[in-house]
This record gives structure tokens, C-alpha cells and sequence, in this order.
């Protein structure tokens, strides 16, 4: 109980006192209680990233629970609407029409299947991470004579305050640093060690934050992401907070995935993403529009004026795959063994990783009204929905290529614009970089 009792200073305190310990007193004079003090912190921040991960493994089976009952419970309507196979190959043998008329009542739960269908939809329980969690019904649908039709279990809601479905858990380290704030290449080799010592190495996944709190509390200090092999460090390359690195493909997150884990700035609350737009260039090449947007803007001195501005603005969408529809097919009782899986769209150039289903929708894509930025624009969109423009000087300089097409996959997502099934991000120029 001390990782969640303790508050987070006074990791980062007695981190203080024990550098201060080991730089300035001697060995024979040291306060021994330090020591202890800093053996338990190391445990009990080993002891609640195992907690933490626990709990997400906990809501993925509870998330897994209700995919499947709502999968049995689709199949179990399909297998109601459409005869059986062998009662159809005899119909087509003997030339009788399939059809015919029902002899059983109609079911008197028809409008609990309608309610309880919507709840459980596969492709849209998907939560939209921080806009809403919202979590499907619990019904338990029977026949008229009380026989369960399903066996459908009742499921209670995940809920807990250190960790929340589909967000990045956030992982703890106790690992004093000498050099401050800023972690050297040894405190991030140690803070691994940490996480082996914890026996978590094989729980880990792309994408999960670890935090040292033995630096402190401020912005997102101390805090790592694992990439999938090793942990790296935040990108400070438009803000010195720190921002998601390119490293790692946003679509393969849910759009709130970092949110509140990876602080923003004060500047401003839209963080900086990694998106490759060129597969969807054509669609964006026919929607392409210059638009006057009205903006509220704050002055120095806290009034608020309202800014007409040119903007060029497009949209694309990201549809789901097709699945194949049970309705089209007569019910296999073995298919009714397998666990129902959606398929998903691969990301170009990231192999094994998909988009997450909370990207699905309209993605509104906008930049400034200038000739520049609208150039920019196009070269996001790639050559096949722009005519390619002149090569510049510097075409040829591999270096020079590849950091500029780095710089076409940065954008920042509006939070204030943004909703579930239509997210809305700008263009970020390299006139933003700070580094």
C-alpha cells in the first residue's frame, strides 16, 4: 500500500537526501535510516507496476467477456432467423420452397435483443478512450418457458483509479539520479533493470509510459516510453515538455491514448502526433477547400477577441474493414466455438501494427490559408494527388530528404474540435520547432 499512500514528492525528497548523502557525508556517517527508506521505495514502485499492468490484464478479459457474449448473442439471432442446413439441402433435393411459416410464438424479448444488440456492437465498444467510456449493457435474454436462450453472464464495469481502458498505464521506477532532472544513458539502463527486477519485461508493450519518481513531478520529467524493445526518451523537439516521439505510430493508439500521461504544455493543450496522410491523398486532394474560420484568442493582458482567419481544410475517412455478414450464411454450429475478431487495417510502413478502431471515422485535416502552407499540404498528400512539385537544391542530400519527410507526418490534434468518430488535426510546420 505505501506505492499508492506515499505521495509522489516525497519519492523525489528522499531521492534528494540520499544523493546528498552519498556526495557530502562520509560512509562512517550516514544515517542508515535513509538506506532503508530508499530499498522500500524501490519495492513498493516494483510492486505497483505489477499492480498496474494486473489491472489492465483484468479489463481486457472483462472487455473480452462482453465482445464474446455479444458475439454469441449475434450468432444466436442468425441461428434463429435461418433454418437449419440439412432442412434446407432436403428442401433444394425435393424441390420444396425454403420457406415457410413458423409454428412458435414470436419471442416475447425481441425489443430487449434490439436494446441489448445496440449496447454490444463489436466495432463501436471501442470507447473512444478519453471521450467517454462507455460499456454495453448487461442482459441476460430468455425464452418465454424461462430457459436461458444464452448463456450470457452479468459482467460489472472496470473502474479504478490507476488505470483506465484504453489509456497508456502508467509504470513506476524508483531510480535516483545524480545528473538531476534529465536521465542519463546509465539511469535509463538502470531504470530497465528496474522493470526486470520487477518481472514485468514480457507485460510490457509498445507504447507503455514508465516514470522515474525519483526526479520529481513537474511536466514529464522522468518520464519514459517503451518502444517495444527498449525504453527512449519523450520528443522535445516543438516543446520543452516533451511530446509522443516519432518513433512511435499514433494510429496504432487510440487518439487519447497519452492523454493526461504525456502532460502537454501550457502553451498549448494540442499534442504533437506522427501520421503519415499520403494513402489517403486522393480523397483529401477532392476535398480540399479555403474556408474563413472565426477564432476566440486571448490577449496578453486576458481579453478575449474573436480572429477571422483563411484556413485550407480537408477531410478523409478511415472506414473499417468489410466483415463478412453472418446474415449471408447459414449458421455452422463449430463457428460458434471461435471468438469473434474484427479485422483491422495495417499501417503502412510499421508492419504488425494496426490502426486502432478509435481512428474510424472523419479525420478533418486542416493548415494555414497561405500559398506556403497550401504547397506543404500538398506534398503531405503525396505525388499521386498533386502533380510533383520542383526539386529544390537540396534534392539528392539523403539527409535533408528524410528529415523532411519526417516533417510531413507531424500534426496536433484539436482537442477543442475534436469528438468520437471525427477527429480534427493541423498541420505543424518547421517554423514550431523549438530544437
Amino acid at each position: 500500500m505505501r506505492g499508492i499512500s506515499m505521495p509522489t514528492h516525497e519519492y523525489a525528497r528522499m531521492s534528494a537526501q540520499h544523493i546528498h548523502q552519498i556526495r557530502k557525508v562520509p560512509r562512517e556517517q550516514r544515517n542508515p535510516e535513509i538506506g532503508w527508506h530508499i530499498i522500500n521505495m524501490a519495492a513498493s514502485t516494483r510492486a505497483y507496476t505489477r499492480v498496474v499492468l494486473r489491472l489492465r490484464a483484468q479489463a481486457e478479459r472483462m472487455q473480452r467477456e462482453k465482445d464474446k457474449s455479444a458475439a454469441e448473442e449475434r450468432r444466436g439471432r442468425e441461428r434463429e432467423s435461418k433454418p437449419p442446413n440439412s432442412y434446407y439441402n432436403t428442401a433444394k433435393q425435393s424441390g420444396r420452397s425454403v420457406s415457410r411459416n413458423s409454428s412458435r410464438a414470436p419471442s416475447p424479448t425481441q425489443s430487449m435483443f434490439s436494446q441489448s444488440h445496440h449496447g454490444h456492437g463489436g466495432m463501436s465498444n471501442h470507447g473512444h478512450g478519453g471521450y467517454g467510456n462507455r460499456s454495453p449493457r448487461d442482459v441476460s435474454p430468455s425464452h418465454s418457458n424461462g430457459s436461458p436462450l444464452l448463456d450470457v453472464k452479468p459482467s460489472t464495469i472496470f473502474n479504478s483509479p490507476l488505470y483506465r481502458q484504453r489509456r497508456a498505464p502508467l509504470l513506476r521506477v524508483f531510480v535516483p539520479s545524480p545528473e538531476g532532472t534529465w536521465l542519463s544513458d546509465a539511469s535509463v539502463l538502470e531504470c530497465e533493470a528496474e522493470l526486470r527486477r520487477a518481472a514485468v519485461m514480457g507485460l510490457l508493450r509498445a507504447g507503455d509510459i514508465v516514470w522515474d519518481v525519483a526526479v520529481g513531478d513537474e511536466g514529464n520529467v522522468g518520464r519514459l516510453i517503451w518502444d517495444g524493445s527498449y525504453l527512449i526518451d519523450l520528443d522535445y523537439t516543438y516543446n520543452n515538455v516533451g511530446d509522443l516521439p516519432k518513433y512511435m505510430p499514433t494510429l496504432a493508439f487510440p487518439p487519447s491514448y497519452f492523454h493526461k500521461v504525456i502532460r502537454t504544455s501550457s502553451s498549448s493543450a494540442n499534442p504533437i502526433i506522427h501520421i503519415d496522410i499520403s494513402p489517403w491523398g486522393e480523397e483529401i486532394a477532392n476535398r480540399l477547400q479555403l474556408l474563413q474560420d472565426r477564432v476566440r484568442t486571448e490577449t496578453p493582458q486576458g481579453a478575449y477577441h474573436n480572429v477571422v482567419r483563411w484556413v485550407h481544410r480537408s477531410s478523409f475517412v478511415i472506414r473499417p474493414p468489410p466483415t463478412k455478414s453472418l446474415s449471408t450464411t447459414f449458421y455452422d454450429p463449430r463457428r460458434a466455438q471461435q471468438p469473434f475478431a474484427a479485422p483491422r487495417i495495417p499501417i503502412p510502413g510499421h508492419q504488425g501494427l494496426f490502426v486502432d478502431s478509435g481512428w474510424y471515422g472523419t479525420i478533418v485535416v486542416e493548415t494555414e490559408g497561405t500559398n506556403e502552407a497550401l504547397a506543404d499540404f500538398q506534398l503531405r498528400c503525396g505525388p499521386a494527388a498533386f502533380p510533383a512539385a520542383p526539386r529544390g537544391v537540396n534534392h539528392g542530400n539523403r539527409a535533408v530528404m528524410e528529415r523532411e519527410a519526417e516533417q510531413r507526418r507531424v500534426f496536433r490534434i484539436l482537442r477543442e474540435k475534436s469528438r468520437p468518430g471525427e477527429i480534427w488535426i493541423r498541420t505543424v510546420t518547421a517554423k514550431e520547432r523549438i530544437l
